[in-house]
């Protein structure tokens, strides 16, 4: 029987600025349909990994398959990249372009597509994410909260008329961050949503607790450029790892200290 690809396998992954080793040899792999949190204290590297898995940024030294392909250039340099949908922490719309222009942007490439079924297509997306008749608006025109679920529509898209045998990974870079209790509550459903709907494997980079616990199914601790601690959620929540132990208590005492991150 033929193993199933893996979204996501690194060998020895780095990255430098100067003399400054922000990545220092990290090894994982992500399985298909499997939800992973990447967590640690701010500055510890979390979403330069996600630039380099959405291929913004290459790695210094290191190997990245997705989806069982050799990453070496940039996303906009490759003929056939891979999927991948990067969420931002902030919305990140073109502030000229309307709603249905921001989340059908990529869709307008496939010129089999007509404007009727690229309407239809984003306006499906748009109802998931709980709007409706936002279609000609601009993004100034729009609630931080509205233009947020615009970013989540724009990662459920999806071009139906081609055929591919993997599902899309999905990255999420600190969506929760510098929310309150109840917003924070709301965009993890919309995590979830989006992430049952797109059918494909996630990676959260986030430091809120509840975020890790209600989006991901297995944990992956950076400190210092390199992976500290691995395991499932439940695992995550009981251990007595003194790097997870610091971070889910906000304990001064322990392995990571302000002077080093």
């Amino acid at each position: 029987m033929k193993k199933s690809k893996h979204a996501v396998e690194t060998k020895n992954l780095s990255i430098s600025w100067g003399a400054i080793n922000v990545l220092d040899q990290l090894n994982f792999e992500l399985n298909e349909g499997e939800k992973l949190a990447i967590v640690g204290p701010s500055g510890s590297g979390k979403s330069t990994i996600l630039k380099i898995l959405a291929g913004l940024i290459l790695p210094t030294k290191g190997e990245l398959r997705i989806f069982g392909e050799k990453q070496k250039y940039l996303r906009l340099d490759q003929n056939n990249p891979p999927d991948v949908r990067l969420v931002f922490q902030n919305p990140a719309l073109l502030g000229s372009l309307t709603v249905e222009e921001n989340v059908g942007f990529l869709l307008k490439r496939n010129k089999n597509l007509t404007k009727k079924l690229i309407h239809e297509i984003v306006s499906e997306c748009l109802a998931e994410v709980g709007l409706f008749n936002v279609e000609k608006k601009l993004p100034n025109e729009l609630s931080g909260g509205m233009q947020k679920r615009v970013s989540f529509a724009r990662a459920l898209i999806t071009d139906q008329t081609l055929n591919t045998n993997t599902k899309p990974l999905l990255l999420f870079d600190e969506p929760t961050a510098g929310l309150d209790p109840i917003a924070s509550s709301r965009i993890e459903d919309l995590i979830n949503k989006t992430n049952n709907k797109a059918n494909g494997s996630s990676i959260v980079v986030s430091h809120v607790l509840s975020t890790i616990e209600r989006t991901s199914d297995k944990v992956l601790m950076l400190y210092g450029g390199k992976f500290r601690w691995a395991g499932s959620i439940n695992e995550f929540k009981e251990s007595n790892d003194p790097y997870v132990f610091q971070f889910r208590h906000g304990k001064l005492d322990g392995p990571m200290q302000p002077k080093d991150i």
